[in-house]
């Protein structure tokens, strides 16, 4: 290569995350993504019914080992995130920053903070059980005993003004709690989301806990809503006219549905609500004394 050549830089193809595996869209568009101010960033893929369906089985084919994990499995994993998060850094600052237009300090702050919300997570997963659990007192010779479970494949539509830290704050909690998630990125800023699925696939999470589309919630989200599949929807990033139509469509089976808050700041104690939202209870009877051994739940 002589002196006076230019090299040309090697673009990133930003591609889904679906099952561990990293398809490009299989109707084979793509969108333009642009910086805060107008700039052109990458190609994002253009996510289809078809490629909604998958992630929705890849999520169903990992739910019964995910949810069948330890507690302490699944902090040990969302552990692992943050370490490969804060291992790739400086590329995330970059991303958000150009992606939400701010300034290399205040995008800083941000990817951390994301990071040690993945460390917060972890460290509730063997914990939340003893906050919405435990032992009910009752009228006879019986324990009463009242466990949390997790619900299923929750569908969630990401926060569209916080491409990363509302990502994961939506993100996390529905892991912790053994779900499984299919995540219709922001379709403003998708790629911080999209490098999101490169760091799980490195962290130990079994693929098919998290799947990542990007691409517009408003043509894929009614056939998420509606997918018989599909346990729960999170409509956190969902505008009012887009949230109603799925709550809607959502209605066509027995759905757990988490409304938009009117405000939402990521920045603040996240509590136990995303967690709580999609835990469902078991309440076990184990009689005692002369009764015998058996017992029966519900």
């Amino acid at each position: 290569m002589s002196e006076s050549s230019t090299r040309l830089s090697v673009f990133k193809t930003y591609k889904l995350y679906v099952g561990g595996k990293f398809p490009r869209s299989e109707s084979g568009r793509v969108y333009e993504v642009s910086d805060s101010k107008g700039k052109w960033l990458a190609n994002a893929p253009l996510s289809s019914r078809k490629d909604a369906r998958d992630a929705v089985v890849a999520a169903r084919k990992a739910f019964g080992g995910w949810s069948g994990a330890t507690a302490y499995n699944r902090g040990q994993i969302l552990y692992r995130i943050a370490e490969m998060l804060e291992g790739r850094r400086e590329q995330f600052v970059r991303e958000v920053g150009e992606a939400e237009g701010l300034s290399k300090s205040k995008a800083a702050a941000v990817v951390d903070a994301a990071i040690d919300r993945w460390v917060w997570y972890a460290g509730w997963t063997d914990k939340i059980g003893q906050i919405v659990g435990g032992a009910n007192p009752v009228a006879g010779p019986f324990f009463n005993l009242s466990t949390p479970e997790p619900t299923g494949v929750v569908t969630v539509v990401a926060p569209q003004d916080s491409s990363f830290l509302g990502l994961v704050s939506v993100i996390a909690p529905v892991i912790a709690t053994g779900n499984t998630v299919v995540v219709i990125a922001s379709e403003k800023a998708p790629l911080p989301a999209l490098s999101l699925g490169e760091v799980l696939a490195t962290s130990d999470l079994p693929g098919g806990v998290v799947n990542i589309l990007s691409g517009k919630a408003g043509e894929m989200g009614p056939h998420l809503a509606s997918h018989q599949d599909v346990n729960a929807i999170d409509l956190a990033g969902a505008d009012a006219a887009l949230a109603k139509e799925l709550e809607i469509a959502a209605a066509d089976n027995l759905k757990r549905v988490l409304r938009p808050q009117p405000v939402d700041d990521w920045n603040a104690d996240p509590g136990t609500t995303r967690m709580t939202a999609f835990l469902e209870t078991k309440t076990v009877w184990h009689p005692t004394g002369s009764l015998g051994a058996g017992g029966s739940s519900y």
